[in-house]
């Protein structure tokens, strides 16, 4: 990777992989791209940036033409509970936008990334130490997004050897970006809550267990499966990734080991909670270790301490 433009910079991932990737390879080597403006203090803003709409091929055409760009990391999309809102639309933007981005690939001959999910499971899948390979039958839009776009990507490395690599994100957990219409949000916004209120009303029930994963883990996998060899890969779309596999009760009582004042609650979200109740309880990320060497670095406790602390110091610098 020498010059990455990033789709969906603004999202959650999008943000933070950004900055990382501008560490790394240069700010004037990575173009970031969303469908609105940043705002003046985004932390965005110290490289280059264009409007895109990723519906708009021509766009997307001409950006990677003219910034001789050799990666594309197409990172917009609607996440599961928005688009389970207006599920048509999503289809229309999630895969809409990811054959635009596969087509560009592939006339431009660049490598490729988008993000998969757990959400490409379903209630059919094992729910317990989900394989890689297994039974894909999700009930949500977003879900079949996942599949179709897994299932994509595949179609477009073996019929026309674009070099197409994606990941099955848990929830990521950041204090950089606040939660943005995810099933697993709610263990981004309890460290805000803790912080911020000493309490919070949880809309996922108790004993529901999800994979987890602190987004700077994530930021790095992401790197690290770029950076690999490619002749190394088999399940190239989707690797499964994760890092803890938790219910909030387990959120809760590693807040307050730091916080021992915080008090959790419920007000369950039928909706969101039907859509974790189709997603396994923990998932096997084995093939990922072994084919590129996944190791994440950051379990419950560390990433709560973490959380936290920055919460609170980003909290005191809005205040200041």
């Amino acid at each position: 990777m020498k010059k990455i433009i990033i789709t969906g910079a603004l999202g959650q991932i999008g943000t933070e992989l950004v900055l990382k990737l501008r560490e790394k390879y240069g700010n004037e080597n990575v173009l970031a791209t969303d469908i609105r403006e940043p705002e003046a203090d985004s932390v965005i803003n110290n490289g280059p940036f264009e409007i895109l709409d990723v519906t708009d091929k021509d766009k997307l055409f001409e950006l990677v033409q003219t910034f001789k760009a050799d990666t594309l990391m197409h990172m917009a999309a609607l996440l599961s509970a928005t688009a389970e809102k207006n599920p048509l639309f999503a289809w229309n933007l999630n895969m809409g936008g990811l054959v635009n981005a596969l087509e560009v690939a592939r006339e431009f001959d660049l490598q490729f990334f988008t993000p998969s999910s757990i959400g490409a499971f379903g209630p059919n899948t094992p729910k317990d130490m989900t394989p890689q390979v297994t039974i894909q039958r999700p009930t949500s839009m977003y879900g079949v997004n996942k599949v179709a776009g897994e299932l994509l990507c595949d179609y477009y490395y073996t019929k026309f050897n674009v070099d197409t690599r994606s990941m099955r994100f848990p929830g990521l957990i950041s204090y950089v970006k606040e939660p943005g219409g995810g099933t697993t949000d709610y263990a981004v916004e309890i460290y805000f809550k803790a912080i911020r209120e000493g309490r919070y009303d949880s809309y996922i029930a108790k004993d529901t267990f999800m994979d987890m994963m602190f987004m700077d883990d994530a930021i790095d996998a992401i790197i690290q499966l770029m950076e690999a060899d490619g002749k190394q890969l088999i399940n190239r779309n989707a690797y499964n990734v994760t890092a803890m596999s938790v219910d909030p009760e387990l959120v809760k009582a590693s807040i307050q080991k730091v916080l021992p004042e915080f008090e959790l609650g419920y007000d369950v979200d039928p909706e969101r909670q039907a859509i974790a109740d189709s997603w396994p309880n923990s998932i096997d990320a084995t093939c990922a270790k072994e084919e590129w060497g996944f190791n994440p670095k950051y379990d419950l406790d560390s990433m709560t301490k973490l959380m936290l602390k920055a919460i609170k110091e980003k909290d005191n610098i809005a205040t200041k």
